[in-house]
């Protein structure tokens, strides 16, 4: 340098003795870049300047991920493993995830600022299928979980719980706050607790090409912790950490799960649908791909599916019990939760550490399903529907209210109602406290069938209430529940549903023995239906039904009702009418019904013309005349599909009001 000597690195001439701990840290902040962390890494291999200022070096090295991994790796082998735990805790608190899409917002609108470049610092992430970017922010958590790991493995104390109860509580505060990269931010989760608990499955494929503190440090030197103490861990204490390390698996399947996408109608795991395809692959529709099919070709549906195997595999390796996980979703006293990011103190016991409820549901599920799915073994623990899922059902629906029912996240509705199915699937009904149990059950899952916006959810749901209403021994009761849809029930589809449930009863009251192909569940002996006749093979229970299957529409569908008030009404209730109309039909085509259920009687008694037919067919000749152009709903429906749809629906209503009215003349001339 022309006879001048070179400038000596600060880093290197103010090492301690030549400054003092505190003045060479600032030294370290003003002179921290990317190409110091070379001399850094040289300088911190000492011992004992690193515990005297490793602590203080974790903020100063996170932004600087990843070229800073090697340093961050020296804190966690040679810093004051104490001190270190309390920095790493604290950055795990003040760790800000950035949204995806406010991030590319920014990035349009800041491109070429510092600040963006600091915040939104990327590395490379390989799949397999390209390249992807990882953010800074999902790098430092992975990067910090594996620096306590090594951390807490260092710490040599009676009490490593209180230790371990910080930085659980930190790692999920985190955890709970990120909006993305779930999967990378979970299998962070996991490699951190295998590790914790000594366990030896292996981890989840490495997806980061940067590598892995975690990776490095197991087989590295590390230094003694300062501050040891002689006296080793009691069994109860290792208990309790080891309960902590259960509870944290619950609360992060909680999250994992309730962040899943449900778009193309898979919620969450669709554990439902993949139980129905293998129990009933009757069902499957022919050409439509299966869930199994998009769970093994679906990337993103892989993903998922192997996240949550991961965690149910560290909690079977963590002794976490089923009954356990039973008895916490199944407790109906309400569960304490605490504040975000509200530290709470350490345990005294492992019994008062509790375990998150809802995690513990996808858990016992994820078990329960996987006996049919994998062939795994079953929990130890039974379901019924009563009383064990009619429980479920008050933990889990419409705890924010009735008209929330079936409002709840995809994932948890379908969690649920696996459970029902898994419960049919076994038999296993059970016997309802009273009709009042009984009744809210069908209830509460008749509105998730109504309510909840997946058409899967709603399928399952229906099937569910179908099925656990058709096992009711009492036809009584059986018939209170139809009637009560049919009358106070403000939701068209269900009502539809329910004419489709009093179809099916009707049917199986009068159907002769030998035609049964699928026998009712609480079907009577020859012997017993002699002397008990079912009310569905008599004509009461379709003359106590006709004012809700039959009402008056005259005063809904014609004027002086406006008639965009009285179309809103019919598109609203076309469902209803359909199924109406398709069963009124059937009892007037199946001619051994006419005497025993007196047809005749029903159609006269009910006004099935004037006050049903009648009104239905001059509103569909109003309502057609209103869509041609320049009339009242042409504006309205525009043009298009949407026009072309309602005159659709108006014509299949149309025919079937021309085929029942074709039946009761039929009917009449029989007389």
């Amino acid at each position: 340098m022309s006879g001048e000597e070179a400038t000596p690195n600060p880093l290197l001439a103010a090492l301690p003795p030549a400054t003092d701990y505190i003045t060479y840290l600032t030294i370290i902040e003003y002179n921290l870049t990317a190409e110091q962390l070379p001399t850094l890494h040289q300088v911190l291999q000492d011992a004992t300047l690193t515990t005297n200022i490793g602590w203080d070096l974790v903020h100063l090295l996170l932004p600087l991920l990843p070229a800073a991994e090697e340093c961050l790796q020296d804190v966690a082998l040679k810093g004051n493993p104490r001190e270190v735990i309390l920095k790493v805790t604290e950055a795990l608190r003040l760790m800000q995830y950035a949204n995806p899409e406010a991030e590319e917002e920014s990035e349009e609108e800041d491109e070429g600022e510092i600040a963006v470049e600091e915040v939104l610092r990327k590395t490379k992430l390989e799949d397999g299928d390209g390249e992807k970017e990882l953010p800074l922010p999902v790098l430092q958590f992975e990067t910090l979980l594996s620096m306590l790991a090594t951390l807490h493995r260092r710490v040599k104390t009676k009490y490593p719980s209180r230790f371990l109860s910080t930085s659980l509580q930190a790692v999920l505060a985190s955890y709970s706050n990120a909006e993305s990269h779930m999967d990378e931010l979970t299998a962070a989760v996991v490699k951190f607790i295998k590790t914790l608990s000594g366990t030896k499955r292996p981890h989840l494929p490495p997806r980061v090409s940067s590598g892995n503190i975690l990776q490095r440090t197991a087989s590295q030197q590390t230094e003694p912790d300062p501050e040891a103490q002689s006296e080793g861990p009691s069994l109860d204490e290792t208990k309790l950490s080891e309960r902590l390390l259960q509870s944290l698996v619950t609360h992060v399947i909680e999250d994992y799960v309730v962040s899943l996408s449900s778009a193309d109608d898979v919620p969450g795991l669709a554990w439902s649908s993949r139980l129905m395809e293998k129990l009933e692959p009757g069902k499957v529709v022919p050409g439509k791909p299966t869930f199994a099919e998009q769970f093994s070709k679906d990337e993103g549906l892989k993903g998922r599916s192997s996240v949550v195997g991961q965690l149910v595999a560290v909690a079977q390796d963590l002794g976490l019990d089923s009954r356990d996980l039973f008895q916490t979703f199944t407790d109906e006293s309400t569960e304490e939760v605490g504040s975000p990011g509200e530290e709470s103190d350490p345990p005294a016991s492992a019994n008062e550490i509790p375990l998150s409820r809802i995690g513990s549901l996808y858990l016992f599920t994820a078990r329960s399903v996987g006996r049919v799915l994998y062939g795994r073994p079953p929990p130890r623990d039974d379901i019924s529907i009563f009383p064990e899922h009619a429980k479920i059902l008050r933990n889990f629906v419409g705890t924010a209210g009735t008209a929330n029912v079936g409002l709840e996240s995809e994932a948890l509705l379908d969690a649920v109602l696996c459970l029902g199915l898994l419960a049919l699937e076994e038999n296993a009904i059970g016997e309802p406290s009273d009709d009042e149990e009984f009744a809210q059950y069908l209830q509460t899952i008749t509105l998730i069938s109504a309510n909840s916006p997946s058409p899967t959810i709603r399928y399952h749901a229906h099937y569910l209430a179908s099925t656990i209403l058709r096992s009711h021994p009492e036809d009584l009761v059986r018939l209170s529940f139809i009637r009560d849809t049919l009358e106070h029930c403000p939701y068209e589809n269900l009502k539809a549903s329910a004419v489709g449930w009093l179809k099916g009863e009707t049917l199986e009251a009068n159907m002769p023995p030998s035609a049964h192909s699928h026998p009712h569940p609480h079907q009577e002996t020859e012997e017993s239906k002699d002397s008990e006749t079912s009310i569905f093979a008599t004509p009461i229970a379709l003359t106590s039904l006709s004012p809700f299957l039959f009402p008056d529409l005259s005063h809904t569908l014609l004027p002086p009702v406006p008639i965009s008030e009285a179309w809103a009404t019919f598109r609203n209730e076309l469902g209803f009418y359909l199924a109406t109309l398709n069963f009124y039909y059937l009892l007037l085509s199946a001619t051994f019904l006419h005497e025993a259920l007196d047809i005749a009687g029903l159609t006269e008694t009910a006004d099935v013309g004037g006050s049903f037919l009648g009104p239905l067919r001059q509103a569909v000749a109003v309502f057609r005349e209103g869509l041609k152009q320049g009339g009242e709903l042409a504006a309205e429906e525009g043009e298009g599909e949407g026009r072309e749809k309602a005159v659709g629906e108006l014509a299949l209503v149309e025919d079937g009001v021309e085929r029942v009215t074709v039946g009761i003349s039929k009917l009449n001339q029989a007389q």
